[in-house]
């Protein structure tokens, strides 16, 4: 579905289904930092107070656990986004199939 490692397609090389009409904009990366953050917020809590690491030492693992889990995270989350659009047929997608039956 994805060309590189955000771009959507403009059709699916294996069914020919037009993806052109996704719209998921800003959503993925919300709910990539959503979920990113509510996984790191208490992990960061029960480190802290279980291991009492130093704050350099914490801020680096998080930092570095925070990015590799959001660019990890960000394309599932918006190939799920762009399937859910196909799925509820919104923005246009199912049009072409409305109109190849009604012609």
């Amino acid at each position: 579905m994805f060309e590189g490692y955000l771009k959507v397609r403009d059709h699916c090389p294996s069914c020919g289904e037009a993806l052109h009409y996704q719209r998921a904009d800003d959503g993925p990366a919300y709910l990539t930092i959503l979920l990113v953050s509510h996984l790191g917020a208490p992990l960061l809590l029960w480190v802290f107070l279980t291991y009492q690491p130093s704050p350099i030492s914490m801020l680096i693992g998080f930092s570095a656990g925070a990015i590799v889990l959001c660019l990890a995270l960000l394309p599932l989350i918006k190939g799920a986004m762009v399937g859910a659009q196909w799925a509820r047929r919104m923005h246009g997608f199912g049009t072409e199939q409305a109109e190849a039956t009604s012609a």
